[in-house]
């Protein structure tokens, strides 16, 4: 009786294990099929290098008075990944494309944007509690914009990274800071 409830409990972890995966995978897939498409600007920075971020010492990097530098350092610390691709050419398709891949995820639109013919969608993933896992950014229109920040994430100060970094769509985030 003992093994099989044993095997029983290696089979339920084994499933929750890559049920989990699974969810992340999707996102990761579709960054994945286009990250060395010539039509694309991608960024990629990895756990590993967030890690070193957060142990650098910021006043070595910034001296005292640098406030965008703390602010950085204050989120990048909590954050585990980022994903960036941005392409001009059909920016619709890949938009679709990429809220379709969506559908199947567990994560929640918490926002939509739609003006003069730009779609703007946010979504998140939480851990079930107050803490954010996981934010996506997708933008269509003039251009496509997929931002995926990894880690545990407040939104307040994501924001302002993302405006510090000036990266393409990051203007959009200042949207989830006004709710």
């Amino acid at each position: 009786m003992k093994s099989i409830m044993q095997s029983f409990l290696v089979f339920a972890f084994t499933l929750i294990t890559v049920s989990a995966f699974s969810q992340d995978d999707a996102i990761s897939k579709y960054f994945n099929q286009y990250v060395d498409d010539d039509r694309f600007t991608v960024v990629y920075i990895s756990p590993k290098m967030f890690d070193m971020f957060a142990k650098m010492d910021i006043k070595e990097l910034a001296g005292e008075g640098d406030q965008e530098a703390k602010v950085a350092m204050e989120v990048v610390k909590d954050l585990t990944g980022l994903r960036i691709l941005t392409t001009e050419e059909t920016p619709d398709k890949f938009y679709n494309e990429a809220i379709s891949k969506l559908k199947s995820l567990k994560m929640e639109s918490i926002m939509k944007v739609r003006s003069d013919g730009e779609n703007v969608e946010f979504f998140v993933k939480d851990d079930g509690g107050d803490n954010i896992k996981e934010l996506l950014l997708l933008v269509g229109g003039d251009e496509f914009v997929m931002l995926s920040f990894t880690g545990n994430i407040n939104l307040k100060k994501i924001g302002k990274l993302a405006n510090m970094m000036d990266v393409k769509g990051a203007e959009h985030l200042d949207e989830l800071e006004k709710q």
